[in-house]
């Protein structure tokens, strides 16, 4: 019987480990966490999936994620890729870039793997979201990513699958060109462990600040991990896989961002309702436009703005107004208070920002704020005039104290940069050629380039684990 081993226990590696299971395979998981809080980032998100129904991903998933499929790729090379596969050449292969047959991997079985979720327990319906405007439709697993994790981890249990919890993956053991096992750390020391395949679902770097250090500058340290989960990706998956030839794949220089409230303990404290008001730096300033679009499809770009600033922190700055959207509440996902203040000066003050340089910024932004219809769950077009940076919608005066703040910084919901696998979820090699005996899937597997195609990181962990587990377990020991 072939013997696979899984390293992390998210959506991912439970999706592979159970599929694997389901195909005739002896199964084991690594997991570096204890058991009851495994699970990785899924455990703590509402794991939203961007599908139009059960069976069918979203209209524009495909669009957004070929947008976004790397930086300027040789023309050539995407040329190459408009032919069958067998017919690219390695560079092609192996191009770090969002490649037709991953997309179309991922578009073609995402449904049938939440089909498959759900013969597990797994329910999923379309539930109200953070989002107070939004721009596409969004499925959720009813009680979100812990319900995942709850479901998955008991059909695995009851497929075999062997759990080895607090037990830390430290590097792949190969022989004679083919990934043969694991080195692994446990309570009781270090060992090797045999396999005929070894899937790599172990998240991201976004635990690891040398790393994060190492790819994104120092600016890292203004980063923190989205929720708890997040503390235990520390790339060894990744790191592993590039040291024995993997290519890489996704943008290592970059992340998915969410603004969150830094004095919250909470998973995931996201505070969504900044469209609403204004952003200041720590000079007082404005430094973006607040409202581009929907925010579901433009948090990420003002989160990395305010990742720009001084010590990666901004202030969100309303008043009384806010109240006239309706449950605002529901975008605003911290447990902490807002920073109340009856005048500019107080506020500054509160805020430990000068107050001159607030008062001037909230002066000048309240004159060119003009005339129109607030229409605050969809775009309106009310927009300041003549003033830069601008703010596209929903722009009314900040003058009818008592004033509220929150501050935001950028949250590191995972990071991008990963390995290179085909549409099975094999890992390729620099030459673009399958590495045997070695896949990855989920975070692991490098993805995006530039902005997340939002509620598809769930989505590709389910889908690409259990593609990966099903191949690892039929392939040639």
């Amino acid at each position: 019987m072939i013997h696979v081993l899984v390293v992390g226990s998210g959506v991912a590696g439970l999706s592979a480990a159970l599929s694997a299971a389901e195909s005739g395979a002896k199964v084991t998981i690594i997991e570096r966490a204890p058991e009851g809080e495994h699970g990785g980032n899924t455990r703590y998100t509402e794991a939203y999936l961007r599908m139009k129904s059960v069976d069918e991903v979203a209209d524009d998933m495909v669009d957004h994620l070929m947008e976004n499929r790397g930086g300027y790729v040789d023309p050539a090379i995407e040329q190459e890729m408009v032919a069958d596969v067998a017919d690219w050449s390695s560079i092609a292969r192996s191009q770090s870039v969002v490649d037709p047959e991953i997309a179309t991997s991922l578009a073609e079985n995402a449904g049938p793997t939440l089909r498959w979720m759900e013969k597990k327990g797994v329910a999923f319906d379309f539930l109200p979201t953070a989002f107070i405007t939004t721009t596409t439709t969004r499925l959720l697993p009813v009680g979100g990513g812990l319900a995942i994790i709850k479901s998955m981890t008991q059909a695995c249990k009851d497929a075999g699958v062997e759990f080895l919890f607090e037990t830390t993956a430290l590097d792949l053991e190969c022989a004679n060109g083919k990934v043969t096992g694991l080195v692994v750390r446990s309570r009781t020391g270090t060992h090797s462990m045999d396999a005929a395949a070894v899937i790599l679902a172990s998240g991201g770097f976004e635990g690891n600040p040398e790393m994060l250090t190492h790819y994104f500058g120092p600016r890292a340290v203004n980063l923190r991990p989205v929720a708890r989960g997040g503390h235990y990706n520390k790339g060894e998956g990744i790191a592993m896989a590039l040291r024995a030839g993997a290519a890489p794949n996704g943008d290592f220089g970059s992340y998915h961002a969410e603004p969150i409230d830094p004095r919250s303990g909470i998973a995931e404290p996201a505070v969504f309702t900044f469209p609403y008001g204004i952003l200041v730096n720590k000079q007082g300033d404005r430094f973006t436009d607040e409202a581009p679009g929907t925010v579901d499809a433009h948090y990420e770009a003002v989160t990395r703005a305010i990742y720009r600033q001084r010590d990666g922190i901004a202030w969100f700055i309303t008043d009384t107004k806010l109240d006239d959207v309706p449950n605002w509440q529901k975008g605003s996902r911290t447990d902490q208070p807002p920073i109340t203040a009856t005048s500019i000066g107080e506020l500054a003050e509160r805020l430990e920002l000068p107050a001159d340089r607030l008062r001037a910024s909230m002066e000048t932004f309240n004159e060119a704020c003009g005339e129109g219809v607030f229409t605050p769950l969809e775009l309106d077009g009310l927009a300041t005039q003549g003033l830069w940076p601008p703010k596209s919608n929903w722009a009314r005066a900040v003058d009818n104290p008592p004033y509220r703040a929150w501050p935001i910084i950028s949250a590191n919901v995972f990071t991008f940069g990963g390995l290179k696998v085909d549409r099975n979820g094999q890992v390729l090699n620099q030459d673009g050629d399958a590495m045997p005996g070695l896949y990855a899937a989920g975070e692991t597997m490098g993805l995006y380039f530039r902005t997340y195609t939002g509620s598809t990181s769930v989505l590709r962990g389910a889908t690409f684990g259990k593609l990966a587990g099903a191949h690892a377990a039929n392939a040639i020991p």
